[in-house]
Protein backbone atom coordinates (compact mmCIF):
# COMPACT_ATOMS: atom_id res chain seq x y z
CA UNK A 1 0.00 0.00 0.00
CA UNK A 2 1.83 3.18 -1.08
CA UNK A 3 1.99 6.06 0.79
CA UNK A 4 1.89 9.74 -0.80
CA UNK A 5 2.82 12.98 1.06
CA UNK A 6 0.53 15.51 -0.25
CA UNK A 7 1.82 19.35 -0.12
CA UNK A 8 -0.91 21.43 0.21
CA UNK A 9 -2.31 25.44 0.60
CA UNK A 10 -5.81 26.32 1.52
CA UNK A 11 -7.72 29.63 1.89
CA UNK A 12 -9.39 28.70 5.89
CA UNK A 13 -12.06 31.33 5.22
CA UNK A 14 -15.10 29.12 4.69
CA UNK A 15 -14.21 26.22 6.96
CA UNK A 16 -14.11 24.87 10.25
CA UNK A 17 -10.24 24.37 10.16
CA UNK A 18 -8.47 21.40 9.51
CA UNK A 19 -9.68 18.20 10.86
CA UNK A 20 -12.73 16.50 9.91
CA UNK A 21 -16.14 17.66 11.98
CA UNK A 22 -19.31 15.34 11.34
CA UNK A 23 -21.64 18.47 10.01
CA UNK A 24 -19.65 21.15 9.31
CA UNK A 25 -17.00 21.94 6.34
CA UNK A 26 -13.30 21.40 6.62
CA UNK A 27 -10.55 21.29 4.91
CA UNK A 28 -9.95 17.28 5.78
CA UNK A 29 -13.03 16.20 5.04
CA UNK A 30 -13.06 18.43 1.72
CA UNK A 31 -9.56 16.50 0.55
CA UNK A 32 -10.74 13.17 1.72
CA UNK A 33 -14.31 13.24 -0.55
CA UNK A 34 -12.22 14.55 -3.81
CA UNK A 35 -9.92 11.16 -2.66
CA UNK A 36 -13.03 9.02 -2.66
CA UNK A 37 -14.93 10.06 -5.26
CA UNK A 38 -11.69 9.96 -7.62
CA UNK A 39 -10.13 6.49 -6.07
CA UNK A 40 -13.10 4.84 -4.97
CA UNK A 41 -11.29 4.30 -1.01
CA UNK A 42 -12.12 6.01 2.14
CA UNK A 43 -8.66 7.49 2.42
CA UNK A 44 -7.66 9.57 5.69
CA UNK A 45 -5.31 11.86 5.73
CA UNK A 46 -2.88 13.03 8.60
CA UNK A 47 -1.54 16.42 8.65
CA UNK A 48 1.72 18.32 9.93
CA UNK A 49 -0.07 20.82 11.87
CA UNK A 50 -3.97 20.93 12.50
CA UNK A 51 -5.18 24.62 11.53
CA UNK A 52 -7.87 26.55 13.22
CA UNK A 53 -11.20 27.78 11.63
CA UNK A 54 -10.19 30.87 9.08
CA UNK A 55 -6.79 30.09 9.37
CA UNK A 56 -4.58 29.54 5.78
CA UNK A 57 -1.92 27.43 4.69
CA UNK A 58 0.58 27.88 1.77
CA UNK A 59 2.56 24.53 2.06
CA UNK A 60 0.70 22.61 4.40
CA UNK A 61 1.99 18.87 4.37
CA UNK A 62 -0.12 15.45 4.67
CA UNK A 63 0.39 11.76 4.34
CA UNK A 64 -2.31 9.50 2.67
CA UNK A 65 -2.45 5.88 2.11
CA UNK A 66 -4.04 4.25 -0.81
CA UNK A 67 -4.28 0.40 -1.89
CA UNK A 68 -3.90 1.29 -5.34
CA UNK A 69 -0.75 2.53 -6.81
CA UNK A 70 -1.26 5.80 -9.06
CA UNK A 71 1.41 7.74 -10.38
CA UNK A 72 1.39 10.33 -8.55
CA UNK A 73 0.43 13.86 -10.87
CA UNK A 74 -3.00 11.64 -11.12
CA UNK A 75 -3.11 11.71 -7.84
CA UNK A 76 -2.48 15.25 -7.43
CA UNK A 77 -4.89 15.95 -10.44
CA UNK A 78 -7.55 13.78 -9.55
CA UNK A 79 -7.77 15.46 -6.19
CA UNK A 80 -7.57 19.24 -7.47
CA UNK A 81 -10.32 18.47 -10.19
CA UNK A 82 -12.41 16.68 -7.19
CA UNK A 83 -11.92 20.03 -5.08
CA UNK A 84 -13.27 22.51 -7.17
CA UNK A 85 -14.55 25.19 -6.95
CA UNK A 86 -13.80 25.27 -2.77
CA UNK A 87 -10.32 27.26 -1.92
CA UNK A 88 -8.09 24.01 -1.60
CA UNK A 89 -5.40 23.09 -3.81
CA UNK A 90 -2.50 20.02 -3.82
CA UNK A 91 0.24 21.63 -5.13
CA UNK A 92 2.40 18.42 -5.24
CA UNK A 93 1.94 14.46 -4.44
CA UNK A 94 4.98 12.32 -4.05
CA UNK A 95 5.65 8.58 -3.02
CA UNK A 96 7.43 8.66 0.68
CA UNK A 97 8.37 5.28 2.49
CA UNK A 98 5.64 3.67 4.81
CA UNK A 99 7.61 5.06 7.77
CA UNK A 100 7.25 8.72 7.25
CA UNK A 101 4.64 10.53 9.12
CA UNK A 102 3.46 14.55 8.09
CA UNK A 103 3.13 14.99 11.70
CA UNK A 104 5.48 12.79 13.82
CA UNK A 105 8.34 12.76 11.27
CA UNK A 106 8.15 16.96 11.51
CA UNK A 107 11.04 18.72 13.08
CA UNK A 108 9.93 22.46 12.38
CA UNK A 109 6.70 24.18 11.68
CA UNK A 110 6.67 27.86 10.34
CA UNK A 111 3.79 30.18 10.53
CA UNK A 112 3.24 33.70 9.28
CA UNK A 113 0.97 36.47 10.69
CA UNK A 114 -0.11 40.11 8.96
CA UNK A 115 -1.27 42.73 10.13
CA UNK A 116 -2.16 45.66 8.38
CA UNK A 117 -1.49 48.70 9.74
CA UNK A 118 -2.69 51.90 8.65
CA UNK A 119 -6.45 53.69 9.13
CA UNK A 120 -8.33 52.60 6.27
CA UNK A 121 -9.59 48.81 6.18
CA UNK A 122 -8.57 46.29 3.82
CA UNK A 123 -10.27 45.95 0.75
CA UNK A 124 -8.79 43.20 -1.19
CA UNK A 125 -6.51 40.97 1.23
CA UNK A 126 -9.62 41.17 4.65
CA UNK A 127 -9.46 37.59 4.93
CA UNK A 128 -5.95 37.34 5.30
CA UNK A 129 -4.94 40.32 7.61
CA UNK A 130 -5.31 41.51 11.24
CA UNK A 131 -6.64 45.71 10.77
CA UNK A 132 -4.93 47.46 13.66
CA UNK A 133 -5.53 51.07 12.45
CA UNK A 134 -3.94 52.71 15.08
CA UNK A 135 -0.02 53.14 14.72
CA UNK A 136 3.05 50.12 15.78
CA UNK A 137 6.01 50.23 16.12
CA UNK A 138 7.59 47.01 14.82
CA UNK A 139 10.87 47.47 16.61
CA UNK A 140 9.18 47.59 19.74
CA UNK A 141 7.47 44.53 19.00
CA UNK A 142 10.56 42.84 17.47
CA UNK A 143 12.34 43.91 21.05
CA UNK A 144 9.47 42.28 23.51
CA UNK A 145 9.05 39.43 21.54
CA UNK A 146 12.66 38.33 21.93
CA UNK A 147 11.75 37.28 25.40
CA UNK A 148 9.71 35.18 24.23
CA UNK A 149 12.45 33.07 22.27
CA UNK A 150 13.72 30.01 23.67
CA UNK A 151 12.64 26.77 26.27
CA UNK A 152 9.49 28.08 28.32
CA UNK A 153 6.12 27.24 30.22
CA UNK A 154 4.01 29.47 27.69
CA UNK A 155 0.70 28.28 29.81
CA UNK A 156 -0.24 32.25 29.23
CA UNK A 157 -0.05 31.87 26.00
CA UNK A 158 -2.45 28.65 25.96
CA UNK A 159 -6.10 28.33 25.26
CA UNK A 160 -8.34 26.91 27.84
CA UNK A 161 -9.42 24.01 25.52
CA UNK A 162 -5.60 23.05 24.52
CA UNK A 163 -5.04 19.15 24.72
CA UNK A 164 -1.28 19.75 25.30
CA UNK A 165 0.19 17.20 27.66
CA UNK A 166 2.82 19.86 28.25
CA UNK A 167 2.65 23.84 27.73
CA UNK A 168 6.47 24.00 27.50
CA UNK A 169 7.36 24.77 24.07
CA UNK A 170 11.13 25.58 22.76
CA UNK A 171 10.32 28.88 20.14
CA UNK A 172 13.32 28.87 17.60
CA UNK A 173 11.97 32.12 16.09
CA UNK A 174 9.75 35.17 16.60
CA UNK A 175 10.53 38.15 13.99
CA UNK A 176 8.64 41.61 13.91
CA UNK A 177 9.23 43.24 10.50
CA UNK A 178 7.56 45.81 8.60
CA UNK A 179 7.09 44.18 5.16
CA UNK A 180 9.08 45.45 2.16
CA UNK A 181 5.82 45.79 -0.06
CA UNK A 182 2.40 46.98 -0.02
CA UNK A 183 3.88 50.41 0.73
CA UNK A 184 5.53 49.10 4.23
CA UNK A 185 1.53 48.81 5.27
CA UNK A 186 1.96 45.58 6.66
CA UNK A 187 3.54 44.29 9.25
CA UNK A 188 4.72 40.66 9.33
CA UNK A 189 5.29 38.38 12.18
CA UNK A 190 7.10 35.09 11.58
CA UNK A 191 8.15 32.43 13.80
CA UNK A 192 8.89 28.88 13.91
CA UNK A 193 9.21 25.85 16.85
CA UNK A 194 8.89 21.68 16.41
CA UNK A 195 5.48 22.64 17.52
CA UNK A 196 2.86 25.06 19.40
CA UNK A 197 0.13 25.10 21.92
CA UNK A 198 -3.44 25.22 20.82
CA UNK A 199 -3.65 29.18 20.10
CA UNK A 200 -0.54 29.91 21.10
CA UNK A 201 0.88 31.65 18.16
CA UNK A 202 -2.38 34.66 17.85
CA UNK A 203 -2.17 34.99 21.79
CA UNK A 204 2.05 35.91 21.57
CA UNK A 205 0.89 38.30 18.40
CA UNK A 206 -2.16 40.16 20.28
CA UNK A 207 0.24 40.63 23.19
CA UNK A 208 2.77 41.97 20.94
CA UNK A 209 0.20 44.43 19.47
CA UNK A 210 0.01 46.16 22.38
CA UNK A 211 3.65 45.96 22.78
CA UNK A 212 3.58 47.89 19.55
CA UNK A 213 1.14 50.62 20.79
CA UNK A 214 3.32 51.35 23.87
CA UNK A 215 0.73 49.78 26.32
CA UNK A 216 3.28 46.86 27.26
CA UNK A 217 7.12 46.98 27.44
CA UNK A 218 9.40 43.94 26.99
CA UNK A 219 10.21 43.70 30.46
CA UNK A 220 6.00 43.23 30.64
CA UNK A 221 5.80 40.54 28.19
CA UNK A 222 8.60 38.67 30.20
CA UNK A 223 6.64 39.19 33.29
CA UNK A 224 3.22 38.00 31.47
CA UNK A 225 5.36 34.63 29.99
CA UNK A 226 6.29 34.05 33.84
CA UNK A 227 3.55 34.60 35.68
CA UNK A 228 1.93 31.65 33.46
CA UNK A 229 -1.80 33.79 33.73
CA UNK A 230 -3.41 33.49 30.50
CA UNK A 231 -5.36 36.78 31.82
CA UNK A 232 -2.80 38.83 31.49
CA UNK A 233 -2.06 38.33 27.65
CA UNK A 234 -2.96 40.67 25.37
CA UNK A 235 -6.61 39.70 22.90
CA UNK A 236 -5.68 36.76 20.70
CA UNK A 237 -5.27 38.14 17.33
CA UNK A 238 -7.75 36.82 14.44
CA UNK A 239 -7.45 34.03 12.71
CA UNK A 240 -7.63 35.44 9.61
CA UNK A 241 -3.99 37.13 9.70
CA UNK A 242 -2.44 33.46 10.08
CA UNK A 243 -1.27 31.02 7.74
CA UNK A 244 0.86 27.98 8.20
CA UNK A 245 3.54 28.45 5.56
CA UNK A 246 5.95 25.41 5.59
CA UNK A 247 7.43 22.48 7.75
CA UNK A 248 10.94 20.86 7.84
CA UNK A 249 11.93 16.91 8.15
CA UNK A 250 14.72 15.82 8.59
Amino acid sequence: MPRYKLVIEYDGTPFCGWQRQADEPTVQGAIEAAVTRFSGEDGRLTCAGRTDAGVHAIHQVAHLDLAKDWRTDTVRDAINAHLRPQPVAVLSAAIVPPSFDARHSAIRRHYRYRILNRRSPAALTRAHVWHVPWPLDPEAMHHAAQRLVGRHDFSAFRAAECQANSPVRTLEQLDVARATMALHEEIVVTTCARSFLHHQVRAMVGTLMLAGCGRLTADDVADILASGEKRRCGPLAPASGLTFVGVDYA
